[in-house]
């Protein structure tokens, strides 16, 4: 089979992208051809080439990677590709739009608003712990967790609220962060995020190795893992995922399941979480890849 790994991309996160393309492209079984395109954003190559490939596989975050851009592409080229669909994908980049919709189909989630900075300074999140995090980003860059009264952090808020223009509020939610990989047609152990004493899973502890991410689950009790992964099976089906998703959820002390966000095109690194979760399923990384190949080639356009 001749597959097509996209990787790059044109958002923030390209360099996490990059790595996560080239971690993917490096499994690829021997027993298929194989090419990388680093995509700069245009339609261009992908045009005069695609015809050439059975099976793309775009691992691509963040913005032209998760919000429809180059599904369309892909779409109007009538080739099978790994992962949501454009429809999907331009909600799931959308946080507002996810938590709508989920809350709509009685999914459990904080309370949210999406907000100017004056908005946000009236509103009654600025008097109560919060969150506040970009609208359509990934990564945790720009992301604020537990933000407080007075908290030493107000700047750069203000810097990310002129960044982005309106910022994703939520209400901050106590409690133990899992995230759920989905992956369709078998079930995928999560994980159980803890971040350094007194600190949450930002952008820094999310890369810099501090933070342990236990799979199997050590400190979740069994009924409530079970419960995780039927609710962000859940999310996924209603939002309309495809092959896979990554479902990151909070579990608060009466065991309610919060669901924070959900990632159409999780990071596929070596250090990533939805990998390592294959893993501990028993999956090779080659195992893996070779099981996304087939998820997409089997796709019905």
């Amino acid at each position: 089979m001749r597959i097509l790994v996209i990787g790059g991309g044109i958002s923030n996160e390209r360099e996490v992208s990059l790595k996560s393309s080239r971690s993917i492209f490096d499994a690829i079984s021997t027993i298929h051809d194989k090419f990388f395109y680093d995509w700069d954003g245009g339609e261009q190559w992908l045009n005069d080439n695609l015809a050439n490939f059975d099976v793309a596989l775009p691992i691509l975050h963040g913005v032209g990677g998760e919000d429809g851009q180059i599904q369309s592409i892909l779409e109007k080229a009538n080739i099978k590709y790994l992962g949501s669909d454009s429809r999907s994908s331009k909600i799931c980049i959308d946080k507002k739009a996810t938590q709508e919709l989920l809350k709509s189909q009685n999914i459990l989630v904080p309370d949210f608003g999406a907000l100017t900075y004056q908005q946000y300074q009236e509103s009654d999140f600025i008097n109560k712990r919060h969150v506040v995090k970009p609208n359509d980003g990934g990564s945790s860059l720009n992301t604020f967790i537990d933000v407080r009264p007075d908290d030493p952090r107000t700047d750069q808020i203000k810097k990310a609220f002129d960044t982005h223009g309106s910022m994703m509020v939520e209400d901050f939610i106590s409690g133990v962060e899992v995230t759920v990989p989905v992956l369709e047609g078998k079930e995928l152990p999560l994980i159980e995020i803890v971040p350094p004493e007194g600190e949450f899973f930002d952008y820094n502890n999310k890369y810099n190795g501090k933070t342990q991410e236990i799979c199997p689950s050590e400190n979740v009790a069994s009924d409530l893992q079970k419960n995780a992964q039927v609710v962000a099976k859940k999310a996924h089906d209603i939002l309309g995922c495809r092959h896979l998703s990554r479902v990151d959820i909070i579990i608060d002390q009466r065991g309610q399941m919060y669901v924070l966000e959900v990632n159409t095109m999780p990071g596929m690194t070596t250090q990533s979480l939805f990998p390592k979760s294959a893993q501990v399923s028993g999956m090779s990384m080659t195992g893996f890849v070779d099981y996304l190949i087939e998820l997409a080639s089997n796709t019905q356009n």
